[in-house]
């Protein structure tokens, strides 16, 4: 069965290999090639504060705008990608050849077909997206040294840890599952390509609640120290300790003038914390990225065995 396996799909491991393998000497390249350009141009003291060291990473954004577009699109492309090519025809393509007539009816037991099937691609998916995740985490730092945003940043977040793997699979078995209701597979494909899309946005809003946000109250400024912490909400604390939305009657103008919006803003929180407001903060730190990172890797692959075990079931009713 095994070797049945990689005779039918083949194409679609030949081509992911051929991926992730294209894609690690594009980012082998392009972080040699950095690394050389870093090393020429870096002023004193980088990676660190200065404005110059902010000036070296917006001109390596610049240079590099190609590749950070790609990336930009990845964490929703790849999963969508495996879902639709790995798990949509794993059974859609079988009921729409009717080759599942044939496949179904030799010596090997339906539930063994599907065993070996979903085990063996299911691995070759986490497998797939550990590498990926592998070559983004010795990527990225060459880049983004002193100024990482991997836990603030939701994209890059979806594309390194155990991410890239529960997504794969949680693609694949949506795919699996979509094949057995439509039986065909370009409606499955489409089917995946959606669900991967709402997932991924439904646990962007769940993922505040992953653990009881930290709160800090900031006196002279309304940013955080840390760019890679996890913002969730803010609010101004009255003098009397009441949390506000938007001061109402706190004697501070706020003008809005065209050109000159930052500068009367600044102006306007300065005259704030002049009279006793403080700026109240909710966020998670980035200490917490592995917590989240294994809190959403478990939804994820508890997801994956449910929408495994709807394809199972519906399939082996339908083979009886």
């Amino acid at each position: 069965m095994i070797w049945v396996t990689w005779r039918q799909h083949r194409a679609q491991i030949l081509v992911t290999v051929g991926f992730l393998a294209l894609l690690g000497v594009l980012l082998l390249g392009s972080a040699v090639e950095a690394s050389r350009y870093v090393a020429e141009h870096a002023p004193p003291g980088c990676p660190g504060p200065a404005v110059a060291c902010g000036d070296l990473a917006v001109a390596l954004g610049q240079r590099y705008d190609a590749i950070y577009s790609v990336f930009g699109w990845m964490p929703l492309v790849a999963p969508a990608l495996i879902g639709a090519f790995w798990g949509a025809p794993l059974l859609g393509r079988e009921y729409e050849r009717g080759t599942y007539r044939l496949a179904w009816t030799q010596s090997v037991p339906v539930w063994r077909w599907l065993a070996v099937k979903l085990s063996v691609l299911g691995a070759g998916v986490v497998a797939g997206g550990l590498l990926l995740s592998l070559m983004v985490s010795l990527w990225r730092p060459v880049f983004r040294a002193g100024i990482d945003s991997t836990f603030g940043n939701i994209g890059v977040f979806n594309m390194v840890g155990v991410e890239p793997a529960a997504w794969w699979l949680y693609a694949f078995a949506l795919g699996t599952l979509a094949g057995t209701l439509f039986r065909r597979t370009m409606p499955a494909m489409a089917l995946v390509v959606a669900g991967v899309a709402v997932t991924m946005f439904a646990l962007f809003q769940l993922s505040d609640y992953y653990a009881e946000p930290a709160r800090t109250e900031l006196s002279g400024a309304v940013l955080l120290d840390d760019p890679d912490a996890r913002l969730v909400s803010a609010a101004w604390v009255e003098p009397s300790g009441r949390e506000v939305a938007e001061p109402a009657h706190s004697g501070c103008p706020r003008r809005v003038d065209a050109g000159q919006s930052d500068k009367n803003t600044r102006a306007w929180q300065a005259c704030l914390f002049g009279k006793g407001y403080r700026y109240a903060v909710y966020y998670h730190p980035p200490s917490r990225f592995w917590r989240f990172q294994w809190t959403e890797a478990t939804i994820l692959t508890f997801a994956s065995a449910a929408l495994g075990g709807l394809a199972v079931r519906r399939t082996l009713r339908r083979s009886g």
